[in-house]
């Protein structure tokens, strides 16, 4: 395809397509003399099932172009003489086949749209001198304009009153309490959040969500459980009153809003938003005449060079410890290996729609799996003493303290190097994409949080809490939680802030990686066997990089455990199911 190719993601050109729909539209329909052009609605339908992978055949085009059928089919007929339309058979064995938009349309159109695109960035917001592709189709882009500060005012009484929250324990939501107790006028009490670690909270939530005298209005899930959840009918559709809500989907990063998605419906609203990147530290780089690593071998050779242990200094620090942990790492290391835990489409955009657990095909023992493995014993070998008991915050802890060079970590933790008075790595920290396997695309693995509502929530009461939670996700909250330290900013009128813009290097970062499609929600794939792969993965994958087991062994074990531990899960969940079901 031509560069024009370049300056427009898949969803950016989903979002001109449907733009162009809607501004047609009330043309059609209220100028007098006005009618559909069947040839616009031919490209535009061309065009948009070629993005989604739809099969689309010659009647159901004309039907689409709003033409009688002699005129759609005589137009189309046309196009295919013209080169503009191609025939895709059906299979072998079949004489008739399904309509694609040809290399030459596609080229022609991705041109026609990028330049709709500029046109509409210079008209809302584009600042003098910036590039167009600074600007993401579809999100609230007013450059000039700063978001106010959060008001008491913005919540309405009746919304709040009563409003019971399971959240996980952690700064974020912490913060989140506070701010919502600080405008309560006996309303938003602190006493209405239940906070729990992260084992706990899945426990905790598969009783909320299943007992309605758990009496909680509001459930926030890790990313990857929502599968496990939506699948057994535990949480409520958001769908149907989204669009009367006071929340703007637009406005997320695609990425982002695609995580509360489950079978092409919409469960959760996503309230944080986290990236696995590498910190290095810039001053040690400099000082060694080193560049940053872009491969997993330039990382390993860089943290051999910085390796010094007599002065307690290690080349890089992550997350081994057993468990969860040390299974995160792994499916990380696995995505920038270009492999997946499970078989995932070639076009991974909202793989989940349509996703059936009963076809789950588990990826991690191939070739890709051996190289993440590879790669982990190599960082064994430049890594602190006893890195097999690094969390999370003991690898911060570290590499915040000044004894490592490099270090994994998540955006959300990694925000507190510039803030904390103990950091000794303040102003000396690069922010950098998690380096690859040589020849691999960059892939950034994207965690945190969503707000979910159980399903036994009553219709009146759903539209309520969703107002309550959209306030909580709103551009004003997430920017005092920006300023604040979080570096959360999924949203794009949050990262257009220049005061927001202005607190953290972090969110200018993430939201580049983001407009380069360099994002992944499938590294942790939110299916319903998720927890017993990431329990598994947890056992096995230690095992190899610390206990010596050999990594096809382990693998190999990983995977068949998998597929055991999944269909037993499926009998459980389909019994639980049906007794639910019942006792409703």
């Amino acid at each position: 395809m031509s560069r024009a190719v370049a300056t427009l993601s898949d969803h950016e050109l989903s979002r001109v397509i449907d733009f162009l729909r809607k501004i047609r539209a009330p043309f059609d329909s209220v100028v007098p003399g006005a009618k559909p052009d069947p040839y616009w609605n031919i490209v535009l339908e061309l065009v948009d099932s070629h993005l989604k992978q739809k099969p689309l055949d010659i009647s159901s085009l004309i039907d689409l172009s709003q033409a009688s059928y002699g005129t759609g089919n005589r137009m189309i007929v046309k196009m295919i003489e013209d080169g503009l339309i191609v025939k895709v058979p059906r299979g072998p064995k079949h004489k008739t086949g399904f309509l694609a938009p040809s290399h030459d349309l596609i080229d022609s159109f991705i041109r026609y749209a990028s330049q709709v695109k500029a046109h509409l960035a210079k008209t809302f917001g584009l600042r003098s001198g910036a590039e167009t592709d600074e600007y993401y189709f579809g999100g609230s882009y007013f450059a000039a304009h700063i978001i106010a500060p959060v008001h008491g005012g913005d919540i309405s009484s009746a919304t709040l009153r009563n409003l019971h929250f399971l959240l996980h324990d952690d700064n974020y939501f912490v913060s989140m309490r506070n701010m919502w107790s600080d405008f309560r006028n006996d309303i938003g009490r602190k006493s209405s959040f239940d906070l729990r670690p992260l084992p706990e909270l899945y426990s905790r939530a598969e009783v909320a969500l299943s007992d309605p005298a758990s009496a909680y209005d509001v459930v926030a899930l890790n990313m990857p459980w929502l599968g496990r959840f939506a699948e057994a009918g535990l949480l409520a559709s958001l769908d149907d009153i989204l669009p009367q809500a006071p929340i703007n989907p637009l406005d997320f990063h695609p990425t982002v809003w695609s995580t509360g998605r489950w079978n092409g419906k919409q469960y959760g609203i996503p309230i944080y938003c986290t990236i696995e990147i590498l910190t290095a530290r810039k001053d040690l780089f400099e000082q060694a005449h080193l560049a940053f690593p872009h491969s997993f071998d330039d990382t390993i050779a860089a943290a051999r060079q910085l390796h010094r242990p007599e002065k307690e200094q290690y080349g890089v620090s992550w997350n081994g410890a057993r468990g969860m942990t040390i299974a995160h790492a792994f499916m990380f290391f696995l995505a920038s290996s270009q492999g997946s835990v499970i078989e995932i489409p070639p076009k991974s955009e909202n793989w989940q729609d349509g996703f059936d657990p009963g076809t789950l095909r588990l990826k991690f023992n191939s070739e890709e799996g051996l190289a993440a493995l590879d790669f982990m014993l190599q960082l064994r070998e430049v890594s602190p003493p006893g890195v097999e008991t690094f969390d999370a915050e003991r690898n911060l802890e570290c590499f915040m303290s000044g004894h490592a060079a490099m270090s994994y970590a998540w955006t959300m933790r990694a925000a507190r190097l510039e803030y904390e008075l103990s950091s000794k790595v303040k102003r000396r920290v690069a922010y950098l994409p998690p380096p690859v396997l040589k020849g691999r695309h960059v892939t950034a693995p994207v965690g945190g949080f969503l707000l979910t509502i159980p399903s036994y929530v009553s219709p009146e009461r759903k539209r309520e809490i969703l107002n309550a939670i959209a306030w909580m996700a709103s551009p004003e909250a997430m920017k005092a939680h920006v300023r604040n330290g979080f570096p959360v900013a999924p949203r794009f009128s949050v990262c257009a802030d220049p005061e927001a813009l202005a607190s953290s290097p972090i969110v200018s970062f993430v939201d580049q990686m983001a407009r380069r499609n360099e994002l992944n929600t499938w590294s942790r794939p939110p299916v319903p066997a998720y927890v017993e792969i990431e329990r598994i993965l947890g056992d096995e994958i230690f095992a190899a990089v610390f206990e010596g087991k050999a990594p096809k062994n382990a693998l190999a074990d990983a995977e068949n455990a998998a597929y055991r531990a999944t269909r037993a899960s499926r009998l459980v969940k389909s019994h639980a199911t049906a007794a639910l079901t019942h006792i409703r």
